[in-house]
């Protein structure tokens, strides 16, 4: 079993940037891609970034495209997501997922975007 634990979530101001952590424990062998979603209340839950086994390909949602970095280090079997010029409508709970030999998802990070 995969336990994915977050980190890094805060209140901001527009404009700012903040970077979320994600790292894997627990007993498990690979993890292939690994992934930050994102939720507000009352809405569905939407992908934020991606990224696969080797750290070299991710993909991204248009709204957070070329303000979002997603990285990972598999030594510490870890995954970031770097964010931006942040905007109020980025306020959500980041979720943290990884793939394995099943799916695994984080408890989620609060992050707030407010003047």
């Amino acid at each position: 079993q995969v336990h994915l634990v977050e980190s890094g979530g805060e209140t901001v101001q527009p404009g700012e940037s903040l970077t979320l952590s994600c790292v894997a424990s627990g007993y498990f062998s690979t993890i292939y891609t690994m992934a930050w979603y994102r939720q507000e209340p009352g809405k569905q839950r939407e992908l934020v970034a991606r990224i696969n086994i080797h750290g070299d390909s991710a993909q991204y949602a248009d709204s957070v495209k070329g303000r979002f970095t997603i990285s990972r280090d598999n030594s510490k079997h870890a995954v970031y997501l770097q964010m931006n010029s942040l905007k109020v409508e980025d306020t959500a709970i980041y979720l943290c997922y990884a793939h394995a030999l099943r799916d695994y998802w984080g408890q989620g990070t609060q992050v707030t975007v407010s003047s």
